[in-house]
């Protein structure tokens, strides 16, 4: 029988649960932005004003902050205000205890000592078993097709009332759903509560792919999912069997273009690097940006735009990135005109 949890606003709206929010809001550097600093000045009054309005259901969510991102795409982002952020982390607080054992253990997304690295390093695993195991392997891939802008609100709602029975919670989990400004699908792309909800959404496939078709070897980090099977037909059939059931059980569409199959001797495409069982590499697409930004800051510099500090943190940024994988000759072909550019030796790449 499936565990349900009831009674949770109590603990979700106390002033120690508010208080751990604001202090994460307020983390690495955000506490000296000018909102925060006046939100700190009377910390303890606006908190107590936020556990008001929330217990006596006057709580709003204040309009969103809209602003364009290109990193890695160009995405619309909403950005919510301090009081929502910390309510949202607040409700985030909540839903990571309840959720924590709910969620499969090859799910990489936005959970505690999981993340890129973990699925990359899963995927990669997956292909070193499956390469012996299997006669002839095959990658299945998909990719939700503008996942967060088409989550159905209705579906998501209903895979939260599967565990939460709190009606008062249910009631803010509501109204952070339907914040996003934009008609009646889709989440806000910067809520933290987003997150949890993407999770929760494509929690129904993971259990899908993995107990009840019986599917061994499959990562999902966010909308991106890998599967790995035996024999090209079975791939072509599990991509069906994935692509019906997004469509069916969640009304979202599996984008054509990203969800192929292909046999695991080509390596896959995969959360930021090209992965094979024997080595990974960064994709082209970063490689080709970090060679023309680059390009840019050196000019920059050159006419005083920038500082020598600000590009070697930029580059040491995308490093950071790149030592996860065997691309220490890459390294040194793109930086090897910038003296000011220092890279440590290959033992440093693709070991850690």
């Amino acid at each position: 029988m499936t565990k349900t949890f009831d009674n949770l606003y109590e603990e979700l709206t106390s002033y120690e649960n508010l208080e751990k929010a604001l202090n994460k809001v307020m983390s690495r550097g955000r506490q000296y932005r000018k909102r925060a600093v006046r939100f700190n000045m009377y910390r303890e009054k606006n908190l107590l004003a936020i556990q008001k309005s929330l217990k006596d259901h006057t709580y709003t969510v204040k309009p969103y902050i809209k602003f364009w991102v290109n990193d890695p795409k160009k995405r619309l982002i909403y950005a919510p205000q301090l009081e929502d952020k910390i309510v949202q982390l607040a409700v985030h607080n909540i839903l990571e205890k309840i959720y924590k054992d709910v969620f499969i253990s090859d799910s990489y997304a936005c959970q505690k000592e999981k993340g890129t690295l973990a699925a990359v390093n899963s995927v990669q695993r997956d292909m070193r078993i499956a390469e012996r195991e299997f006669s002839e392997p095959y990658i299945v891939s998909v990719d939700v097709s503008k996942f967060f802008y088409r989550i159905n609100r209705y579906a998501l709602k209903r895979s939260v009332r599967k565990k939460i029975k709190c009606r008062n919670t249910l009631w803010l989990i509501d109204l952070i759903i339907d914040s996003s400004p934009d008609g009646d699908v889709g989440i806000p792309l910067g809520n933290v509560t987003s997150q949890d909800f993407a999770n929760l959404t494509l929690n129904e496939i993971d259990q899908y792919v993995q107990r009840f078709l019986g599917i061994r070897y499959y990562t999902r980090y966010m909308d991106d999912m890998i599967a790995i099977v035996d024999g090209k037909e079975k791939a072509k059939w599990l991509k069906v069997m994935i692509c019906n059931r997004l469509e069916t059980h969640l009304a979202l569409e599996a984008n054509p273009k990203k969800s192929q199959i292909f046999p695991l001797s080509q390596g896959v495409n995969a959360y930021g690097y090209k992965i094979w069982t024997t080595h990974k590499l960064v994709r082209d697409q970063s490689k080709r940006k970090m060679k023309r930004r680059i390009k840019a800051m050196h000019r920059k510099l050159e006419n005083g735009q920038m500082e020598l500090e600000d590009v070697v943190q930029a580059v040491n940024s995308w490093l950071g990135h790149a030592r996860h994988s065997n691309s220490f000759n890459l390294c040194k072909k793109i930086f090897e005109k910038y003296e000011y550019i220092k890279i440590e030796g290959d033992e440093y790449f693709g070991n850690r």
